[in-house]
C-alpha cells in the first residue's frame, strides 16, 4: 500500500549500541572549527604570556652575539659548537610556547570526543577514488555548507579586523621612522587585541558548528526498521525462538504440576472456572498449593484429581481467592487457614467414615 513505510529507510533514532560502534570504527563527530578556537586561543595565551619571557630571553642572547660577533671562533669545530648552541637555547625559549600549542590542538579534539585508535578511516575504499562518488561529496550539503561557513568566516573576520586595523593606520604607517624598541610592544597589544575579538567571535561559531557537525554525524546513524529487528535480534536473542522457549518451559510447568495433583489431599474449585490443589500432611506448618489453573488447567486438574481418588470440593469463593494469592510451592496465606482447615478436616472425617468397617 502506498502509506506503507519502506522499513529500509533510515527514519529511525540510533541505538547506543549503534553510536558506541561508529565511534569504534572512527566515526566520530569532529568540528574543525573548534580545533581552531583551541589552537588560536592556545597561541593568544602563548602571547599573553609567555611573548615577553621569550622575547626578553631571546633578545639577550642575539645581544650578547652581536656584542662579541668578533670574539666568537667560527672556523672549524668551532662552528659546529656555535650551531648547536644556538639551536639549543632557542629551542628551549621555545619549548613552553610550543608545548602550549600543541596541549591546545590536543585539547581541542580530546574534548569532542575520547581518544581512539580506528584504522577503518585510513583503509583503502573505491568511493574515494570514484569520480561520482567525489563530485557527489563535493556538492553534497557538507561541502555545499562548509563553503558557505568558509566564505562568512572571512568576511566576518576581515570586517572585524579591518574595524580594529583601520584607526590605528596612520601609527601603522609612522612605525616606518621609529625606533625598532617601539615596534614590538606595540605590535603585540594590537595583536592581542585582534586575537581576542576572532577568539571571542570563533568562540560562537565553533559552538554553532559543533551543534551542526553532531547533528549530521547523528543523522548518518539513523537506523532502518529492519536494521532495528536485526539489532534487536543479535542483542536480545531471536523473539520466535524466545517465544518457543517460554512455550516449553510452560508446558513442563504443567507437567510437573499435573504429577503433583494425586499428592494433594483436596482439589477446590469454582466450580469450572477455577481450581486449586492443597496437600496438607501431619507436622506440615499449612497446607501447600501443588496445582492451580482457570478455565481448561482448571478442568484438567480435577479429571487428574476425581482419577485418582482426591476429594473435589466446590467452594467458588475460597477458590476464587486462592487462585489470586498463592502461587504453586508456597503454603497458603494465614488469613485462610481457618476456611481450609475446615474443609480439609471434613475430607478426613469422610475418609474415616469410609475406611471405617461396618
Amino acid at each position: 500500500m502506498a502509506d506503507e513505510r519502506d522499513d529500509t529507510e533510515h527514519t529511525e533514532d540510533p541505538t547506543p549500541r549503534r553510536l558506541e560502534e561508529a565511534i569504534k570504527r572512527g566515526d566520530v563527530v569532529k568540528s574543525i572549527e573548534v580545533s581552531t578556537w583551541f589552537t588560536i586561543g592556545g597561541g593568544t595565551l602563548m602571547l599573553m604570556v609567555f611573548s615577553g619571557p621569550t622575547a626578553a630571553n631571546l633578545q639577550a642572547m642575539f645581544r650578547g652575539l652581536l656584542m662579541h660577533s668578533g670574539e666568537i671562533p667560527v672556523d672549524g669545530p668551532a662552528l659546529d659548537h656555535l650551531v648547536k648552541g644556538l639551536a639549543t637555547h632557542i629551542l628551549a625559549a621555545l619549548a613552553i610556547p610550543v608545548l602550549v600549542l600543541a596541549l591546545a590542538a590536543l585539547l581541542g579534539n580530546v574534548i569532542q570526543h575520547r581518544i581512539l585508535f580506528s584504522v577503518d578511516p585510513v583503509l583503502p575504499q573505491l568511493s574515494r577514488i570514484s569520480p561520482g562518488a567525489g563530485l557527489r561529496r563535493l556538492f553534497s550539503k557538507q561541502a555545499l555548507a562548509n563553503f558557505a561557513k568558509g566564505l562568512a568566516k572571512l568576511a566576518l573576520f576581515g570586517a572585524v579586523i579591518g574595524a580594529l586595523l583601520w584607526p590605528q593606520r596612520q601609527r601603522i604607517i609612522g612605525l616606518a621612522a621609529v625606533d625598532p624598541a617601539i615596534i614590538l610592544p606595540f605590535t603585540r597589544a594590537l595583536a592581542l587585541k585582534m586575537l581576542g575579538t576572532v577568539v571571542a567571535i570563533l568562540a560562537i561559531v565553533a559552538a554553532a558548528d559543533y551543534l551542526f557537525q553532531y547533528r549530521q554525524w547523528y543523522d548518518r546513524q539513523k537506523m532502518s526498521v529492519r536494521e532495528m529487528k536485526e539489532e534487536f535480534r543479535q542483542s536480545e536473542g531471536d523473539p520466535a525462538i524466545k517465544g518457543k522457549i517460554r512455550q516449553l518451559r510452560t508446558a513442563r510447568a504443567r507437567k510437573r504440576m499435573m504429577a503433583a495433583v494425586p499428592k494433594a489431599s483436596v482439589v477446590i474449585t469454582n466450580p469450572t472456572h477455577f481450581a486449586v490443589a492443597l496437600q496438607y500432611e501431619r507436622g506440615m506448618n499449612a497446607p501447600v498449593c501443588v496445582a492451580k489453573g482457570a478455565d481448561l488447567i482448571a478442568r484438567k486438574i480435577r479429571e487428574v484429581a476425581e482419577a485418582h481418588g482426591v476429594p473435589v470440593i466446590e467452594n467458588p469463593p475460597l477458590a476464587r481467592t486462592l487462585y489470586g494469592t498463592v502461587e504453586i510451592d508456597q503454603e497458603i496465606p494465614q488469613e485462610h487457614y481457618r476456611a481450609v482447615a475446615e474443609i480439609i478436616g471434613y475430607v478426613m472425617r469422610l475418609r474415616r467414615s469410609v475406611l471405617r468397617p461396618a
